[in-house]
Formats: structure tokens, C-alpha cells, sequence
């Protein structure tokens, strides 16, 4: 393996600006081509179909579980021991202990998984940390001279219970790590992107780590048998990068890790061109000799560092504050536009026989099939749910009612039953019907890098749509622009994005000159 000294002059931004150029100038993407699995990889796809839970969200409920278990030890002992209604100052006292305590167990580092795994050795910082909220508590009453306000005895008896709590609740914590870590609950499934020797090296590495929650589900390789072997440190070979992309889509896959040196830039590019528009963490693994970064380009699995080169979008803790957002105003939307509902249902049964909701099979996310809702807009029997012949203007498969429906996108509101079934997001890149085309020619054979839409979950609305591009596709223009926006709108997502798109669009959707 080459080693490359990158102390003074490696510059991962500039690494990765090549990354992005190299993915928009790509003639031919191959990683929006469909290959067929060999029946070994298709196999072991299957067995990680499950989702896990991250570190990252069991740590977070973990903080959130303490807090509420700390607070109500105090709020049991009040209620037993003073037998008088909660005055608002022992709330005060409550809440602030408890979330001080709760930071300053996240200062000790108590929150950390190898500290979840030893209790018994994080034992004496879990118990300063707690008496350490308790003392600034304390010092506190007595500046603000309000130390006569409260109890005494009910004070140290919620700091010995929260101790006592902590101390039993962390061992109890750590059985359900090591279970969770035995069955697959709690792991970072990650597949091996090159072998040959640097891939059993890294392998090797991985293994050796003693807090390592990393699973390998396997190892692909575009080189052949003489280059890199079918088995690698005991893992299979199970197919060349084409076939990664559709293993990734049926696998629930974490993480690619790249075992490439540095110095193989244009390889890597390559790779990286067709890997993108997956939704994983991209690492590229950096335990080579001599190679150093700086602290912020890279992440550490045990002691093994991962240059960071791609992050899942919207992950973990975002992605459950984005379905917090997407229930709480679906619900709003379907409390005010019931009527709406209700005299589109009307007007689309007495305007033409047949179903009154229409559904489609789109793409969602991660290029899996989902059906979605629409009130019906054509005749029955001039429907097209494939979507090969896009609506045009005065198209004779419309109704009356459905074309008012559709330059008003009121045709779209059942989809917010979509939302709440988990299958789409209110925000987000536009769902297309699997055979849409544009010219004869699907999607993904117009734009590179299309699927990169389907990273996260598609949206009732999007950015796209806010900025004008919604409606008919008649030229391939319109699909690459959306896409450009839709990728934007990803690589830049917050929930204030997506609270801006949310209160845009109803303005926006009075521009009906490409609906139809």
C-alpha cells in the first residue's frame, strides 16, 4: 500500500468539491443502472432487511429516559414525604437538577458507548457527576438565599435515589447493550468497497477494536479473482460495484467503507460517482501508515479513523424531528382542509364513473416502490397509471373536474394519507411514477445521478415546486432542473427549509401555467 503523509497539506473540503464536480460532469452514471444480484449477495441482502437503531438514537434516549426518571424520583419523594401540592419553585428545582445533572453526565463522557458497556468502571464519574449537579444546586440556593424554601430531608433523599437509580439503571443499560450488540438491534452494518490485501488489513483492524460496532456484511470489487479473491479475511466477495448499489437498496446498509489508499484518487472518484446516490455514510478508511488528517475531516471507529467523504441525509435525530413535523401538520392540514376533501370526493364521483381515489406506484425512498394517492383526474378507462404519456395541455383523458384539480393540486391532498402512513414526507424531492418518461426516455436515462433523489423520503411538495418547476416535463431541461433543485434541497435540508416550502407553496401553486 502507498503511504501519503497528508499532515500539512490535506485540505477534505477540496477533496471533496473534486468528489461534487466529478459527480455533475459525469457522462454516464452507473450507478442509476439496475443489475440483476447473484443469488449469494441477494441472499445475504435478505437477512438485513430490519432497520437497527444508530448509537447515536439510543444515546439519545437514554439522556431524554434519565432526565424524566431523575425528575420524577424527586416528584415521588415530595408527594410522599411533604404530602402538600408541588409549589413552583420544587418544580423549578426539579427540572434544573435533573438537566443539570443530564449535562454534566454528557461532560463526563457517561454517554458514550464503551462507558454504556463498563458501568461498574464509570460507576465513581456517574456519582460525581450527579453530586456535582446537586452542589452547583445547592451553591445556588444559598447566593439567591432561598436554601429555607425547601426541604432538607427531601433534597438529600432525591440525591441518594437518583444515585441509587443511576447506579442500577447503568447496569441494567449495559445488559441491554451487549443483547442488543449479540442480536443486531444496535450495530452499523457496513460493507467493504475493494479487497485484496489493504481490505483484509482494514478488516483485520476492525476485528482487533474491543468496543467495535461495526457489522461487515460484505466485500465488493470490481477487480478479479487474481487481484482480489472471493473470500477476504473470511468474508465473501459478493459482487463488483454495479451490484453494490442494488444490494445497498435492498440491504438496510449503514455504512460503505473504501479500503483504497489516498493516493488511488482517480479510482476512488470513480467509485465515489457511482456510489453517491445512495442514502449511507461514505468512509474512506485512513489506517495507513503515516496518513494524518486534520481532527474535524475525520471520524473514529474504536481507534481506527474513517475520512469522512459523504453523511446520510437527514439521519438519526433529524429524521425523527422531520416525522414529528410531517405528523403534527398533516394532522393541521386534514383539521382545516376537510372540507376540501370532501367536496373534491363529490365532485370526482359525479363527474365520471369509476374509483374517486386514483393510485400510482412511484418511486420512494431509496428506489423503493410505494403506491400513492391522487383523486382521480382522467377517465377510468383512458387512465395511465404507468405515466409513459405525460398529461398535456387540453389532454382528452382529462375530466372537466379533474383538470381543475390538477392546475390547483388539489389532486394531490390524499397523499397526505401517504404522509401519515410513513411514506412520504410533506417536504421533499417530488415522487415520479416508475415509468415516467421524458421523450421516449426514462428519467434516469436523461439526468446522471437521477435515484440521488431518493436519499431521503419524497415530499407532497419540494423546492422544486416552490421555484416553478412543476407540471408537464416536455423537455429534458425540466426534469435536470428539478433534479438540480431537488439534490439542493437535500444537501441543505433543516426543518426551517422545510417550514419555508410549507408556507410557500399555497402561495406558489396560483402560478398554474405548466399544470395541466
Amino acid at each position: 500500500m502507498n503511504h501519503v503523509d497528508k499532515s500539512d497539506s490535506f485540505d477534505p473540503e477540496a477533496f471533496r468539491r473534486k468528489i461534487s464536480e466529478s459527480r455533475t460532469s459525469a457522462p454516464d452514471d452507473a450507478g442509476d443502472k439496475e443489475v440483476e444480484l447473484n443469488p449469494l449477495a441477494r441472499k445475504i441482502a435478505q437477512q438485513f432487511r430490519e432497520d437497527t437503531y444508530s448509537p447515536a438514537m439510543i444515546t439519545g434516549l437514554l439522556r431524554l429516559g434519565e432526565f424524566v426518571a431523575l425528575a420524577a424520583l424527586g416528584y415521588i419523594i415530595h408527594a410522599l414525604y411533604l404530602d402538600v401540592g408541588m409549589r413552583a419553585f420544587y418544580v423549578a428545582v426539579l427540572v434544573g437538577g435533573a438537566g443539570l445533572g443530564i449535562v454534566l453526565l454528557q461532560l463526563a463522557d457517561a454517554y458514550q458507548v464503551p462507558a454504556l458497556r463498563s458501568p461498574l468502571r464509570m460507576t465513581p464519574r456517574i456519582l460525581a457527576a450527579w453530586a456535582a449537579a446537586f452542589a452547583v444546586m445547592a451553591l445556588a440556593l444559598f447566593f439567591f438565599k432561598s436554601g429555607g424554601h425547601y426541604s432538607r430531608v427531601w433534597f438529600a433523599s432525591w440525591f441518594a435515589a437518583g444515585a441509587v437509580f443511576l447506579v442500577i439503571e447503568r447496569q441494567v443499560i449495559a445488559y441491554a447493550i451487549r443483547r442488543w450488540a449479540r442480536n443486531g438491534t444496535m450495530e452499523r452494518r457496513a460493507v467493504i468497497v475493494g479487497g485484496g490485501e489493504p481490505a483484509k488489513e482494514l478488516i483485520r483492524t476492525l476485528e482487533h477494536q474491543p468496543e467495535n460496532d461495526i457489522r461487515i456484511c460484505g466485500i465488493f470489487d470490481d477487480r478479479d479473482e487474481r487481484r482480489s479473491p472471493s473470500i477476504i479475511a473470511g468474508y465473501p466477495k459478493l459482487g463488483n460495484v454495479a451490484e453494490l448499489v442494488e444490494f445497498a437498496r435492498l440491504a438496510r446498509i449503514d455504512m460503505l467503507i473504501i479500503s483504497l489508499p489516498l493516493s488511488a484518487e482517480t479510482r476512488i472518484l470513480a467509485l465515489l460517482k457511482k456510489l453517491w446516490v445512495l442514502p449511507v455514510d461514505i468512509r474512506l478508511a485512513a489506517h495507513a501508515k503515516g496518513l494524518r488528517f486534520r481532527p474535524r475531516s475525520y471520524s473514529q471507529v474504536g481507534s481506527l479513523p474513517m475520512l469522512d467523504i459523504f453523511d446520510k441525509p437527514i439521519a438519526d435525530w433529524d429524521n425523527v424531528a422531520k416525522r414529528i413535523f410531517d405528523i403534527f401538520f398533516s394532522i393541521v392540514a386534514l383539521a382545516l382542509l376537510w372540507p376540501v376533501f370532501i367536496g373534491a370526493a363529490i365532485a370526482v364521483k359525479l363527474s365520471s364513473p369509476g374509483p374517486i381515489i386514483f393510485k400510482q406506484k412511484r418511486h420512494g425512498f431509496n428506489n423503493e416502490i410505494i403506491e400513492v394517492y391522487k383523486f382521480r383526474s382522467m377517465y377510468t378507462h383512458l387512465s395511465d397509471p404507468t405515466a409513459r404519456a405525460a398529461v398535456t395541455k387540453g389532454d382528452p383523458r382529462v375530466t372537466r373536474v379533474g383538470r381543475f384539480l390538477r392546475k390547483s393540486s388539489i389532486d394531490e391532498l390524499p397523499q397526505i394519507l401517504n404522509v401519515l402512513k410513513g411514506q412520504l414526507s410533506l417536504v421533499g424531492p417530488r415522487p415520479h411514477a416508475v415509468e415516467a418518461q421524458s421523450h421516449d426516455r426514462k428519467y434516469v436515462d436523461v439526468v446522471d445521478g437521477y435515484f440521488a433523489r431518493h436519499r431521503v423520503k419524497p415530499g407532497v411538495t419540494g423546492w422544486a415546486q416552490i421555484n416553478g418547476w412543476r407540471g408537464e416535463i416536455d423537455h429534458d431541461d425540466k426534469i435536470r432542473f428539478r433534479t438540480e433543485f431537488d439534490l439542493y434541497y437535500i444537501e441543505n435540508w433543516s426543518l426551517w427549509l422545510d417550514l419555508k416550502i410549507l408556507f410557500l407553496t399555497p402561495i406558489r401553486l396560483l402560478n398554474t401555467e405548466n399544470a395541466y
